[in-house]
């Protein structure tokens, strides 16, 4: 058989051939949508906060971020070195055997929660982690209910697709039985739900998918007093607020939380090699202790990806890095004053809230054809989520901030 090689140009240019290929193979539906929208950017070269469109060369200030994958920005030369260093010794490495690789990250994961959350499993992507969070939630409690939030997001697998909104899991019914959603922000829904059979709430600090709702004080610490009064656990979904986004490591960290399991991914694998992690505590940990191989991932915690990783951890500690989020914040909540939108934010987990309930959708456009790509929130189509790198210098925030006023001039 003759052997077909193609080429990265052939792979970056991308013609009505190309388009229609991908959606034989791929996606019918994902190219008509966009076509319809008027939205067919192939990513090409990129870098930082921006990408090009691999035809056109259009660019576009990414403020999307695939959900916090390009926390700091495409393909940061601290994180794609650390990948190649680590492509020189090693390769993804075996589940069965020690790693110090994993060893290492897992530490440094531990030291981030002040070592509350001692105890790491490694996954592939945040469903995969979610997943095991919730497995091990019912393996210590015994008890089979899971309350999460109406228009919530944890995945597209298992127990994660369960314990999302009934959109992504209906087509695909029946739905398993023991999970049961209340509203975001509601104590006294929680409180109705929460009883003697439930083994885990779990929530996003700040819920992406649904608009990026900031929870009212108190709120996230009553879930958590309740969980302890009748015996279940809280799991913390930090997979887009996590690793900075809201100018601290976690979310929960802004507020007075003990979680019993944190969930990361995106963003730990700085956008270059996929890695994942659920974070535990020492009694939710030790159902690993007598049986070591109840739970496995092949590709979790990949060598080269540990190393991405360690490298984004170091990135993120690095001295002023979350201040700087902070502050960048500061200054597009300033200059977005005056806008015809709500600003739902904390640091640079940003949504805008408009008064149509479908606006979201049109200003994905308008913001496209202005060079600013992001993204309606799904759950709430009148709210664009707004996720800049956390890497976005000065200059690139004029560059941003003149972009989205001139949307509305």
């Amino acid at each position: 058989m003759k052997e077909t090689r193609v080429s990265l140009r052939e792979v970056y240019q991308v013609d009505e051939r190309t388009a229609e290929t991908y959606a034989r193979h791929i996606s019918p539906g994902k190219v008509a949508m966009y076509r319809a929208m008027g939205l067919a950017p192939i990513m090409g070269e990129r870098r930082g906060v921006w990408f090009r469109d691999a035809n056109t060369g259009d660019s576009w200030i990414n403020c999307h971020c695939n959900g916090g994958v390009f926390n700091l920005g495409h393909r940061h030369p601290r994180v794609v070195q650390a990948v190649r260093d680590a492509l020189e010794r090693v390769d993804i490495g075996n589940h069965h055997l020690l790693s110090g690789y994993r060893a290492r990250l897992a530490e440094r994961l531990s030291a981030t929660t002040g070592h509350a959350l001692p105890g790491v499993v490694f996954g592939v992507g945040g469903g995969e982690a979610v997943d095991l969070a919730l497995k091990v939630a019912r393996g210590v409690t015994g008890r089979r209910t899971i309350v999460s939030a109406k228009g919530g997001y944890h995945g597209h697998t298992g127990l994660a697709m369960a314990a999302g909104d009934a959109q992504y899991r209906d087509p695909f019914g029946p739905n398993l039985p023991g999970f049961v959603q209340i509203p975001f922000g509601d104590l006294a829904a929680a409180d109705a739900a929460i009883d003697g059979d439930t083994a885990a709430v779990i929530l996003e600090p700040i819920p992406a998918t649904l608009g990026m709702p900031i929870p009212s004080p108190g709120y996230l610490e009553g879930i958590q007093e309740l969980c302890r009064l009748r015996g279940a656990r809280l799991v913390l979904d930090e997979v887009q607020t996590g690793l900075g986004r809201t100018g601290k490591m976690w979310c929960y960290q802004h507020h007075d939380l003990e979680p019993d399991a944190v969930v990361t991914g995106k963003g730990l694998s700085g956008g270059i090699y996929p890695i994942a992690a659920t974070l535990l505590t020492r009694e939710m940990h030790a159902i690993f202790d007598e049986r070591p191989f109840v739970h496995i991932s092949t590709f979790g915690g990949a060598e080269p990806g540990c190393a991405a990783a360690l490298e984004v951890l170091d990135i993120v500690e690095s001295p002023g890095f979350l201040d700087r989020v902070e502050t960048a914040g500061a200054v597009l909540e300033a200059a977005f004053d005056g806008l015809p939108f709500v600003l739902r934010h904390k640091g640079l987990m940003m949504g805008l809230k408009f008064d149509d309930p479908h606006a979201g959708i049109a200003m994905m456009q308008a913001f496209y054809k202005r060079g600013v790509f992001c993204v309606y929130a799904n759950n709430d189509p009148s709210v664009l989520q707004f996720l800049p790198p956390l890497i976005i210098d000065d200059g690139e925030l004029e560059i941003l901030i003149e972009r989205v006023r001139g949307v509305f001039r």
